[in-house]
Order: structure tokens, then C-alpha cells, then sequence
């Protein structure tokens, strides 16, 4: 028999299937406003952005949310929306977080014993201090070791860390610490039986609506906990706005406002006899939290190297997530004091079509622009087809190879273990992807950047001079670029290759001939 409402039915069934995809994909995404909406001026905005433009620091990305809301966000192309960065140790606040969970369902508390956890991984001789740690210790970067234990290059990174001498009592000495923050990941991995980044998924991650994520592992399948975590903006964004709401999202605790509270207020300062002129003026000795800082303004903030940037601000009821590359992180947040903090005022604002429209424009706008395009040198074509072997070298490359097709270099660049073909585009961005690695912090560390997929480039190509050749190459989900600079003599090869954080002070010069 057949139903002759069956179509009408079809139809509601697809629609309401459609409905409710579409609200989920909403509320994935945090709600948009205009900045005079919430209280914030565009004009004022636009004045942070054009600062950004010409400091120090080469901005990646910025969102800024007020009353729960974005009312302004940017990336500078070839850096996108839907691209991960790298956190570097913004990712400690997500390792405490996951300790929070795990404390919320009685699966340990902060004052557990470190060595309670691995009774196997201890040294013959188990020291007072180290006996005494507790998890509390470790969450606040007062583990006592000083220095932090350098126990990257081993198998096994719990042993090593329990074998580090601890010189000062527990709990008294701040000592930045990030492979105190492992352990706790490791802690986490311990009593769950999960990676960090599993546990949290159900927890954190899918409530928020995050996805794509990926975090760095060591040789033993423990996420890296002080470092290698890769969100997008917007996820930062989000876990702010979850600890601007104690915990609170979509009308549900998904963490205990007690816990917000534990882990965001100061538990042990830096630098207790600092100067007042200091701590006027410097926003890493307002106070430590778990795995997070205290700043200037009241505020508090996940804090990763070269400027990874979650700034939670209670006193204004905003987040600004930032993700860049500088040499001065005290400057990319004096930006934020500066231009964003008084840009916020206490009552909706007068709409002001045409600051916000500019704003949105530039916003739109932004870019980081490449290597100016140049002619092709006469040495192009001598150059195209031939490969050159490169003399040993820390690298690891054994040869390179280039050629040359609709202002398009590729360079084939040969290892110890694998080749890698990359495309340099002439004037603009050529996007791609490699598993060769980049330029990395913690690029020693054993077994780094293990368990993540290949990476996002970019890259870009002019010859500066008839003899040389730069090719530049962007590690997009990173806030790293790395510079090779071939110079062409004869059958002779020379390559310096540099990397952006070294701001100039190292390379690695390459020697090569023609095969």
C-alpha cells in the first residue's frame, strides 16, 4: 500500500534534518556583532590593527569578544579562519583544564603525590622534596627543579623528569617548568587511560563545537601537555569565553565555576620583591596561576611562545585571542592595553556605519605580503633540471634541485630519510603541503612533532640578485617561516637557510656542487 502523505512527510523529516543541521553548524560558531553593539568602538579597533601593522610583531590572527560576542577578527593572508596555529604552551592551559576534569569526576586530586602514579618510573632513591611533590606543585610551576630537567632526547620522559634534582622545597619557588606540565599530562593519561586530547574531546572540545585539533606526542604516546596543541582561533576564542563564563556554556556547567576560580586566580608570584616599576609595567610578575598568568588590568591569559595570546579580561566581560611571531611578547599585549582595553566602555554605543564599515574592509584586507616579484634571472634556465649534491650537514639534506615552469619554482629537496618537492610561487603565496618539518622550538625534543599530519605551507620565490635565489617558505599552522637563500656560482652551491625566530642571528650555511 502506499502512503500518499509519504512526500509531505519526507519533506518535514528533511526539513527539520536540515534545521537542526543548520542550528548545530550555528552554534559551532561563536554569535557575531558589530563592536558598537556590545560598547566597543570600530574606530578604536581600527587603531589596534594599524598599531598591529606596524610593530614589532607580525600578527597572525586576532578575534575579540565582548559580552559573549565577536565583534572583531582578522587573519593576514596567507594565515586563514579554518587553519590551526600552533599554541605552543597556550596548550598548558588545556593540560590543566584536563587535570580539572579529571578532579571533577574524583579521579585524582591536587594534592596526590607525583610519584604516586608511577611507582615503576622512580629513582633507586626517592628524595624528600621529590617524595613531597604534589600535583598542586606542578600546576602552579613550583616544582622545585632548577633548572627545568632537559629530558627530551630520552625514551622515556617520566623517568627523567623524577630523576631531575629538586632544589628547592615544593610549592615555594616559581621556576617555569614545561616538563612539569607533561607530567601532568601524563598524570591525566595515567588515571584515564586517554591522551589528554581523547579525554578532553567529550568533554571540552565537542561541547564548544572545536574540531580538527591535533596535539604533538612523545615516543610513548603521551601528549606533549606544555606545548604542541593546534587550535584555530576561534577555538581559543572559545575556551576563554568558557573561563569568562565560569565554566558555563550553552546553558550548561560543563566545568565547575569553582574550578575556573582555583585555576585562574594567582597561586605564587614570579618576582615577590619586584620593583613596583615593574610590576607596572611588566605582565609576567602579576601572579601564576594554573598553567596560567596573571595580567595587568585584572585580566588573566593562556600564554604561548612568540605571542600565542588567550587574554581573558572580567572587568570588560571580553576574550581577545591572538596568534603571531615576535621578538617582544610584552609589546603585542602593551597593544591590547593600549588600544582594545579603553576601545571597551561601560554602554551600547552609537552605531558608527561608517568606522565600522573601514573596519571591516581592512579587516577583510590583511595580508602579509611576499617576496616582491622579479624577473627571471639569466642563470634561471642554466639552473632548471640540474641537481646539486650539498656537503654534509646538520640538516640532513644530501641534495637540491630546482626547476622553473609558469612562475613557478619547485625545489626538490632530498634527505637523509625522504625527498620533499616544494612550490615557490613568484610575487604571491603558493599553498601546499609537506611532511618535511619546520622551523620548531622544540625541535630537539625526541620523537617531535610526532602523530600530526602534514603541514600547511606557503611558499614564495624571486631572485634578488642574477646569482641568487630566495625562496621563502611559510609553515602556516605555525607561527614560523623558514628563508633558504641560494647563491649560484658556477657549478657551485651555496644555501643559507634561516628561520624567522632567530631574528637574523643564526643560519645554516650549505655547501653544494653540481652532480
Amino acid at each position: 500500500m502506499t502512503d500518499k502523505n509519504l512526500p509531505a512527510k519526507l519533506f518535514i523529516f528533511f526539513f527539520f534534518l536540515f534545521f537542526n543541521l543548520t542550528a548545530n553548524s550555528q552554534s559551532a560558531s561563536l554569535p557575531r556583532s558589530t563592536p558598537e553593539a556590545q560598547g566597543v568602538s570600530s574606530k578604536e579597533i581600527m587603531d589596534f590593527v594599524n598599531a598591529a601593522n606596524t610593530g614589532k610583531t607580525e600578527f597572525h590572527s586576532f578575534m575579540m569578544l565582548r559580552h559573549g560576542k565577536v565583534v572583531a577578527e582578522g587573519w593576514w593572508n596567507p594565515y586563514r579562519s579554518d587553519l590551526k596555529h600552533t599554541l605552543y604552551s597556550t596548550s598548558k592551559s588545556f593540560t590543566a583544564t584536563a587535570i580539572g576534569f579529571a578532579v571533577t569526576e574524583k579521579r585524582l586530586s591536587v594534592d596526590d603525590k607525583v610519584i604516586s602514579f608511577f611507582p615503576n618510573d622512580l629513582p633507586d632513591t626517592v628524595s624528600p622534596y621529590l617524595a613531597q611533590l604534589t600535583v598542586k606543585d606542578v600546576l602552579m610551576m613550583s616544582d622545585g627543579q632548577d633548572p627545568e630537567p632537559n629530558v627530551r632526547g630520552d625514551s622515556n620522559w617520566v623517568k627523567g623528569f623524577l630523576a631531575a634534582p629538586i632544589v628547592n622545597e615544593p610549592g615555594t619557588t616559581f621556576l617555569y617548568n614545561s616538563m612539569g606540565t607533561y607530567m601532568l599530562s601524563a598524570i591525566v593519561q595515567k588515571v584515564t587511560g586517554q591522551k589528554v586530547i581523547d579525554y578532553l574531546k567529550p568533554r571540552l572540545f565537542e561541547p564548544l563545537g572545536i574540531t580538527g585539533m591535533d596535539w604533538e606526542t612523545d615516543g610513548r604516546g603521551i601528549n606533549t601537555g606544555g606545548w604542541g596543541l593546534r587550535l584555530k582561533t576561534e577555538d581559543m576564542a572559545k575556551f576563554g569565553q568558557l573561563f569568562l563564563q565560569k565554566g558555563r556554556w550553552n546553558g550548561k556547567q560543563i566545568l565547575p565555576a569553582s574550578w575556573i576560580e582555583e585555576a585562574s586566580t594567582a597561586k605564587i608570584m614570579q618576582e615577590p620583591n619586584a620593583p613596583q616599576a615593574k610590576k607596572d609595567s611588566n605582565d609576567w610578575v602579576q601572579g601564576y596561576c594554573y598553567q596560567m598568568w596573571r595580567c595587568r588590568n585584572n585580566a588573566y591569559r593562556g600564554d604561548g611562545a612568540f605571542g600565542q595570546f588567550i587574554i581573558v579580561m572580567p572587568d570588560k566581560d571580553a576574550v581577545v585571542a591572538i596568534t603571531a611571531e615576535t621578538p617582544d611578547m610584552q609589546s603585542e599585549i602593551n597593544l591590547v592595553w593600549k588600544y582594545l582595553l579603553p576601545a571597551m566602555k561601560d554602554e551600547k554605543l552609537a552605531d558608527d556605519k561608517a568606522s565600522f564599515a573601514a573596519l571591516k574592509n581592512k579587516l577583510a584586507s590583511l595580508a602579509l605580503s611576499a617576496p616582491a616579484a622579479s624577473n627571471a634571472s639569466s642563470l634561471q634556465k642554466a639552473v632548471a633540471g640540474k641537481t646539486f649534491a650539498i656537503e654534509p650537514n646538520e640538516k640532513h639534506i644530501r641534495n637540491m634541485a630546482f626547476q622553473f615552469s609558469n612562475n613557478t619554482c619547485y625545489a626538490t629537496i632530498k634527505t637523509d630519510t625522504a625527498t620533499y618537492k616544494i612550490g615557490f610561487a613568484s610575487g604571491k603565496w603558493q599553498p601546499g603541503e609537506t611532511t618535511m618539518h619546520g622551523p620548531y622550538l622544540v625541535e630537539r625534543a625526541k620523537a617531535n612533532l610526532e602523530g600530526l599530519p602534514p603541514f600547511k605551507i606557503d611558499g614564495s620565490y624571486a631572485w634578488t640578485d642574477n646569482n641568487t635565489l630566495k625562496l621563502e617558505l611559510r609553515y602556516i599552522e605555525s607561527p614560523h617561516t623558514e628563508t633558504l637563500t641560494c647563491h649560484f656560482d658556477n657549478n657551485k652551491l651555496t644555501v643559507n637557510v634561516s628561520n624567522s625566530f632567530d631574528y637574523g642571528k643564526k643560519e645554516v650555511v650549505l655547501r653544494g656542487v653540481e652532480n
